[in-house]
């Protein structure tokens, strides 16, 4: 009996030890040093415009994968999340985008020009 409670003992105090302790609070301000880290849904690809339509809000790309939506490389047309995107690109630009599902939408939501 004795050795059966402890080993009981045993099992209960290593589940205590093995719990995982969640920290409170964002990570947002962890110092990670100088490691780099990228998360996948937060990816840009590398773009071209082809034509801008000023007037309704629409960039048309040459585009690489956009794999967040499942979208192969092509052209294809995309409406701006912000117009203010648009008001310095030429076409011809080198761009980095980030294409997401906006109301049901694709949608450019983030541009920078390379």
């Amino acid at each position: 009996m004795k050795i059966r409670v402890i080993a009981i003992a045993a099992v209960g105090a290593m589940a205590v030890v093995a719990t995982p302790v969640r920290a409170g609070g964002s990570m947002s301000d962890m110092n990670m040093g100088d490691m780099k880290m990228s998360a996948p849904d937060t990816a840009l690809t590398d773009a071209e415009v082809e034509r801008i339509d000023a007037a309704h809000g629409m960039v048309t790309l040459k585009h690489g994968a956009l794999e967040n939506v499942g979208m192969a490389p092509m052209t294809m047309a995309f409406k701006t999340g912000d117009p203010a995107m648009i008001e310095s690109l030429h076409v011809g630009d080198k761009v980095k985008v980030r294409v997401e599902r906006v109301n049901g939408e694709l949608t450019i939501v983030k541009l920078e020009k390379r």
